[in-house]
């Protein structure tokens, strides 16, 4: 598979199981009928619907796990203040952790046609975790982490990754553009709901009609996102099988390198996120600029989405992603030298931009390494729970070599080793499909 050629620029080529990518890519046409897809439309009113559906489940989901930087800072000097920041920082990384893993179960059940039960139930779920949230009191830390940690997570969980598999069945020749506009509600939602929380939390509002508030607008959109989804009249459903599909992935060594280069980004990339805002905080600058720190690395976040399927398309899906997990590598290790709002700004900036790229690209990758989009769910729910064994892990550790203290140097050299080992992981795999490239030639 020629990854800076056209055969990974287009998403939308399937294959049969063989050990060659390149070879399996070629063997069926974009626009040639599968059992999951005849000839999507790449556009009207239908399409488009969903993806403006698709856009505000992400902007409410993980757009506000991305939050989460201002619940730590909040929980750790005023609500939970009686618990370490190791201990809060599990409630994110739950939440994270389930959002991703539930894609597990959600995955299958797509392929089978539940995709407007898992929406439904998954956003009354979300929702309902935050109206009960804004009822938990000081120090109730197990509340907060039932609710905010694992109810909200199941509930992102659920819809998540339907939200996403769905857009394969309205669009082909334009996939790749597509899902990074739909992957940009993420980082959107990244700067919106910061910006609010920080209002309404340290404001006169307090938590209690801060998080209600928060839950109201959060209502709506789903409502909105829920009414506007739709999925297409398939010839025939999928009866695809989830024990097959994971065998067939066992077999898969690139995506098998995949798994592994996602698992080990995502233990790093949640650093920055979490913990930018209170390691502003602590170095004294200004807790006003502080509480925009998130602001501007998710806008910046939100501008990397929205401009990778455009970059992606002229470099390859896997030689961006090497270029992006490269760059967060040097930006996390960076913050060690984090001192004044000048290198903040550059950290939020280029990590930002670096970091929404990389999200960004792991659905495309995703559909590039499926052989079979009958099987799509499947395998987006297996490569998720890769990275949300990360993404649990990640927080909680970055937490206890941070300790009471606030030794800043360990979790930032940590976390940007491991990033980097991630990037090379993705170069190994590269350099695998050369050579093997290079014998067929």
């Amino acid at each position: 598979m020629p990854v800076a050629q056209s055969g990974v620029r287009n998403v939308s080529a399937t294959y049969e199981m063989s050990d060659d990518p390149k070879e399996l890519e070629l063997k069926q046409a974009p626009d040639s009928p599968t059992s999951l897809e005849s000839d999507p439309p790449d556009g009207g009113f239908q399409a488009w619907a969903t993806v403006f559906g698709s856009f505000l489940i992400q902007f409410c989901g993980f757009g506000y796990i991305l939050s989460f930087g201002v619940y730590q800072d909040y929980y750790t000097r005023i609500y939970l203040s009686n618990y370490p920041p190791t201990a809060i920082s599990w409630i994110g990384a739950l939440s994270a952790f389930l959002g991703d893993s539930t894609s597990l179960i959600s995955g299958p059940l797509y392929d089978r046609g539940w995709f407007y039960h898992l929406v439904i139930v998954g956003s009354s779920l979300q929702v309902l975790s935050w109206f009960i949230l804004s009822l938990a009191k000081p120090d109730q830390f197990y509340l907060v982490f039932a609710l905010q940690g694992v109810l909200a997570g199941v509930g992102i969980g659920l819809s998540y990754a339907p939200s996403m598999t769905v857009i394969s069945q309205h669009f082909s020749k334009r996939r790749t553009l597509v899902l990074s506009l739909v992957a940009s509600g993420t980082p959107l939602g990244g700067v919106i709901h910061p910006i609010m929380l920080n209002h309404l939390l340290n404001g006169p509002l307090g938590f209690s009609k801060g998080v209600l508030t928060s839950a109201g607008f959060v209502t709506a959109l789903l409502l909105i996102a829920c009414l506007s989804m739709r999925t297409r009249v398939l010839p025939k459903p999928s009866s695809a099988s989830y024990r097959a599909a994971a065998r067939k992935c066992s077999r898969d060594v690139p995506f098998i390198l995949m798994g592994v280069g996602a698992t080990l980004m995502q233990v790093a990339i949640y650093f920055p996120l979490f913990y930018l805002q209170l390691d502003s905080v602590k170095h004294g600058i200004s807790v006003n600029f502080s509480f925009y720190s998130l602001v501007i690395m998710n806008s910046a976040a939100f501008i990397g989405r929205s401009t990778t399927g455009i970059t992606a398309s002229y470099t390859g899906v896997l030689n961006m992603t090497i270029v992006s997990s490269a760059v967060c590598s040097a930006l996390i290790i960076s913050m060690i030298a984090l001192d004044d709002m000048v290198n903040v700004v550059v950290i939020c900036v280029i990590y930002g931009y670096f970091y929404g790229a990389f999200v960004a690209l792991s659905t495309p990758l995703v559909i590039v390494l499926t052989p079979d989009l009958s099987e799509l769910g499947a395998r987006m729910g297996i490569s998720l729970v890769f990275v949300a064994l990360g993404g649990l892990l990640g927080g909680p550790i970055s937490g206890a070599l941070l300790s009471s203290q606030y030794n800043w140097l360990i979790p930032s050299l940590f976390s940007g080793l491991i990033c980097l080992a991630g990037s090379l992981v993705f170069v190994a795999m590269r350099l695998m499909i050369y050579h093997r490239e290079k014998r067929k030639t």
